[in-house]
Parts: structure tokens; sequence; C-alpha cells
């Protein structure tokens, strides 16, 4: 029996990190199953070449990558924005197979408004003078992540709820506060200074949908996507309206979004070879 699927103008994902232990690749193919979608854009760290190690890739995380690409091959046109973890595949940028094209960031215009489109880390101080501290700092996130896991099997055990350790150390920590918002405006001011009407990144995990509005009055719509990780999260665009979609929300009965106004086929040779090349490059 056919499953009922949400049409959807624009899907926009970031932060899976296929090749990790904390990426919720089953309930991100559960969503892409449950949508029908004419564009999605996958904005950055994807797949995590950081972390990649050879005797870790789960089936589920293949699945993922495989119904992306069938997702191009049926007419979805497939937007590859590369991150700070998959920054291997930059040198791809432009490259296009069938519906699947690989950016650096990527300009929309959405019902004559233009939309600027990309992962963010070119805001990042610490990635952009310190890779080695961003990269063991990746690390020890993934090891909060498989500690959150064992005290929510435990937690569960006693009648508890979930919680989010490393979201509760961003919610209290003022440095990481203060690092989030000087992000959105930073990212902001650029789109504004660029007569953007919207700017969509990804890279620090946390879903947003607001207006920000720089020094001179100039407001701008800030969206950014969250992650597979921690919120399991997407923004959605349908008739001219932002929302965030949250996985979880959906398993309880909610429809899980907040609105923006409550804030493979077959390919030729060549497409074959750029591909296998990039297969390449992501297992060494």
């Amino acid at each position: 029996m056919k499953t009922h699927k949400r049409r959807i103008d624009l899907v926009v994902i970031s932060d899976i990190h296929l090749g990790t232990y904390g990426s919720h690749a089953k309930e991100l193919l559960s969503y892409l199953r449950s949508i029908k979608t004419k564009t999605l854009v996958l904005n950055g760290d994807i797949i995590d070449m950081w972390q990649f190690k050879k005797h870790f890739w789960p089936k589920s995380h293949m699945k993922v990558i495989k119904y992306l690409i069938g997702l191009a091959a049926k007419g979805t046109q497939v937007y590859y924005i590369t991150g700070n973890h998959d920054e291997t595949l930059r040198k791809f940028a432009g490259v296009q197979m069938g519906n699947l094209q690989i950016l650096n960031k990527l300009e929309l215009n959405l019902d004559g408004k233009k939309a600027l489109i990309f992962h963010g880390d070119v805001f990042d101080v610490i990635m952009q003078n310190s890779k080695w501290l961003m990269k063991l700092g990746s690390v020890g996130y993934d090891m909060l992540i498989l500690l959150n896991r064992m005290v929510n099997y435990l937690s569960q055990l006693f009648g508890r709820g979930k919680v989010s350790l490393s979201k509760r150390i961003k919610d209290n920590v003022k440095s990481a506060v203060k690092y989030i918002n000087n992000f959105e405006r930073t990212a902001a001011n650029l789109a504004i200074s660029r007569h953007f009407n919207t700017i969509i990144c990804g890279h620090i995990h946390k879903p947003e949908i607001r207006n920000l509005t720089d020094q001179k009055g100039n407001t701008i719509l800030y969206l950014n996507s969250g992650d597979w990780i921690e919120n399991l999260s997407a923004l959605e665009y349908k008739k001219g309206k932002w929302s965030i979609y949250y996985f979880q929300d959906s398993l309880s009965g909610n429809c899980g979004q907040l609105s923006e106004d409550e804030s493979v086929a077959e390919t030729d040779m060549n497409n074959k070879e750029i591909f296998q090349k990039m297969v390449k490059e992501f297992q060494n």
C-alpha cells in the first residue's frame, strides 16, 4: 500500500554527519521517504570526512546516499553544498551529474525574493585559524553524543524523559550563546550587504527562523536548518512560507513545524568517472 507523501516546494537539510556514531540516518531516511519535494538542498556536513572510518559505515548511512542519488535520478533537483566536514568535495564545485549539482553556495529566487544558501563555516573564526582544534572538538562532540545515548537509555529505564547534554551545555554556557548570536548577526549582515532577502545556513546545529535587523534598519529573514544529530530538523518551504520540521515531534503526532509567522539513474561515462573520483577522495 502506497503511503501518502507530503508535497513540499523546497527542503533544506544540513549537518547529517554520515559516518559518525551520532548520525540519525534511519530517521532521516524515514523523513525523506515521507515527503515529495521539487528541490532538495543538502547544506553541508552531509558526509563527515573528518571522522570517517572504513570500519564504521552502517548500511543505514549508505541507504541515505543511495536514496539521495535516487531522488535526483527521478527528477528532484538536488544541490549538494559543501561544508567544513566535507570540504574535500569543494574541489568538485560546479560539477553536475544529471539533477545532482555540487556547489559551495547557492542563490535562489523564491517567489520574487533573493535567497542565499551556504553552510556557514566561513564565519567560524576557530575553523579558519585552528582547524586542528575544530577537529579535536568534533571528536569530543561525537563522544558526548555516545555518552548522551547511554544516559537516555538509563533515564528511560527509570521512566524519565530524554535529555540532550550538548544542547544544555550550548544553552547555558555564555560563550557558546555569544558565538551563536555573533554567527547569526554576521551571516545576516553579509546577506543584507549583498541585497538578499533571505539567508539560510547550517553549521551551528541550531534550527532557527527569525528576522534580523542591521544597524541601518535593514531587515532580513535568517534561517538555520539545524542538524540530524540532536535536533533532527529540516527547513521546509511551501506556498511562500518557511517552517521548521522536527522529526521527533512527528512521531508523537505533532506536525513538528514552526512557521516564520510564529517567530541512481544511468549517467554518461564522464559523470561515472567524476563520481568514482569523488568516492576515491572520500575513502582516502
